[in-house]
């Protein structure tokens, strides 16, 4: 394959597919939507080839390990390699953003799987894609979606826009999230000279933040992802934490 090969967890909405769609359109990548139910990411791949866009699915859940094992055996024979993984998927189950389900859940089992989807999900994921980011032909890019919550020091900052809001959970995986960054920034920059970088989309309109009338368009969301995903083999920014603003404190 002489395209660039992305592939997207969570995409068939939302930020994910605002990115797949950005980097299919605007930079020919070949993109792989990830998606925990399979007839959505079909129908948002057959949409977007519609427009003669490389775009292709895969039925993703980050919290099966069969699931991430199938995804991995279908890349690597159909396309051989991976260049660029985003790891978009996420939940977040705090308080005014459960539902019917979560709702009538313990707080214990909300942190559980609140955790083990947003970071052991995550880096299960990682960890079985890396076999194809080393066949890949460039240098390979890993980006991580985080939270600006995730920021220790922003965290703690009264002028931050999400200071009042209580998502204890959410946060607590993002500063995890963060970690996996550093880890994998090291690990995957020794061996195969990646660019490993966590990101803040933002505050943005998506099923995740229950379509908050204070978020941007979930295109602007991607726009520092995007950056991330098409740095050529020459930039060295690895180990970053930004948004489309600049850095953000660890």
């Amino acid at each position: 394959m002489s395209k660039t090969i992305a592939l997207i967890s969570g995409a068939n909405q939302g930020i994910g597919l605002a990115t797949a769609t950005r980097l299919a359109r605007e930079h020919g990548y070949q993109v792989i939507i990830g998606s925990r139910n399979a007839d959505n990411g079909l129908k948002a791949a057959k949409e977007l080839q519609s427009e003669g866009l490389s775009v292709d699915s895969v039925q993703l859940d980050i919290t099966s390990d069969d699931s991430i094992a199938n995804a991995a055996r279908y890349i690597d024979e159909k396309y051989g390699k991976l260049d660029v993984l985003i790891n978009n998927a996420g939940i977040l189950l705090d308080i005014g953003a459960r539902g019917e389900v979560t709702s009538k859940m313990s707080l214990r089992q909300l942190w559980d799987l609140t955790l083990s989807t947003n970071v052991t999900g995550t880096a299960c994921l990682t960890e079985a894609m890396i076999p194809l980011l080393r066949k890949s032909s460039q240098r390979p890019r890993v980006i991580f979606v985080s939270s600006r919550m995730a920021s220790l020091a922003e965290s703690l900052n009264p002028k931050t826009l999400y200071y009042k809001i209580d998502y204890k959970m959410y946060d607590s995986s993002k500063v995890a999230v963060n970690m996996l960054v550093s880890n994998y920034a090291r690990i995957l920059g020794e061996e195969m000279k990646a660019r490993v970088n966590a990101v803040c989309p933002g505050l943005v309109q998506t099923q995740l933040t229950n379509y908050n009338a204070y978020g941007g368009k979930p295109e602007d969301g991607a726009q520092r992802i995007l950056e991330l995903a098409t740095v050529g083999d020459d930039d060295e920014t690895t180990g970053t934490f930004s948004d489309s603003n600049g850095p953000i404190p660890w």
